[in-house]
């Protein structure tokens, strides 16, 4: 069974655009990243398969329910992290995580202690005395204690240091490693090149690539890098050229016997050709001018 299928799900506000025509599949058991920047339409697209809001048009299915018929049954079996999470005022954590734990039916203190520990989280504390930072790990506390077979986490590491980041993905590991699904939505790139095994990238609304994240940052585009005197206007399958004294980088997508004729034809004192990172494959997707 598919943990979340989406079949051309559209969400519009009003006159204005949320998501288009959205269809994705995540598998059970996956580690699954959902890439793009703010206002590209990831908080809506997670908003709508939680129920928080109703699609315009189209159908989606979580943990093998409709997510207009079966709202409480999935949020019962998933775990949910905001981009920002707001908590009321005067509570302390400890207060916090038993609501929710509460709300959920379960006891979860021994679970929430150990991630309040890993976490380095002060259960004692007040919300309203909490950095950005600490709030958004009652928040990841709140999302994981229970245990859900199912994780939607949108933009969970913002806030958070790098110690405590790597502690987070660590848990996050574990998790998977036990059986749960994780979806998880970020613009921070390199979070989801170490960490999942699939990614779909969404562009004004629309999914625009969905595929493995080798397969992605494969793309048949290799960076070149070449220190000396080289002339490389006219050569197609150049982008993204960076130029310095003395050297010229650029990401080839073009007949590689060009290049080496070109460069063959300079006076090439140095040259380095790697697989680029998934950072420069995520622009590429996202040149408003190059093909999707």
């Amino acid at each position: 069974m598919d943990a979340i299928r989406i079949e051309n799900m559209t969400k519009y506000y009003g006159k204005a655009r949320g998501i288009q025509e959205v269809s994705l599949t995540v598998s059970e058991g996956e580690f699954f990243g959902f890439i793009g920047p703010n206002g590209a339409g990831k908080s809506t697209t997670i908003r709508t398969l939680l129920g928080l809001i109703k699609p315009t048009s189209g159908r989606a299915f979580v943990c093998g329910m409709d997510i207009t018929q079966k709202k409480e049954e999935i949020l019962a079996r998933v775990g949910y992290l905001p981009s920002e999470a707001v908590f009321y005022a005067g509570m302390r954590v400890r207060d916090v995580l038993k609501l929710s734990a509460d709300l959920r039916k379960k006891d979860c203190t021994e679970r929430a202690a150990m991630l309040c520990e890993r976490l380095q989280l002060d259960p004692a504390r007040k919300v309203e005395e909490l950095s950005f930072g600490n709030r958004k790990k009652v928040g990841i506390v709140c999302a994981l204690q229970h245990a859900p077979e199912l994780l939607i986490l949108d933009e969970p590491t913002s806030g958070l240091d790098p110690l405590m980041q790597k502690a987070f993905f660590d848990i996050l590991r574990e998790c998977n490693e036990a059986g749960a699904t994780v979806f998880l939505s970020s613009h921070i790139l390199s979070e989801i090149q170490r960490n999942c095994r699939r990614a779909a990238i969404i562009r004004e609304g629309r999914i625009i690539a969905c595929d493995s994240v080798e397969a992605l940052s494969r793309n048949n585009a290799r960076r070149v890098s070449v220190h000396g005197s080289v002339e490389l206007d006219g050569l197609l399958g150049i982008r993204d050229k960076k130029e310095g004294p003395g050297t010229v980088s650029f990401l080839y997508s073009g007949e590689m016997g060009a290049l080496l004729q070109r460069l063959a034809a300079g006076q090439v004192l140095d040259l380095s050709v790697s697989e680029p990172d998934l950072e420069e494959i995520f622009m590429h997707y996202y040149e408003k001018t190059g093909e999707c």
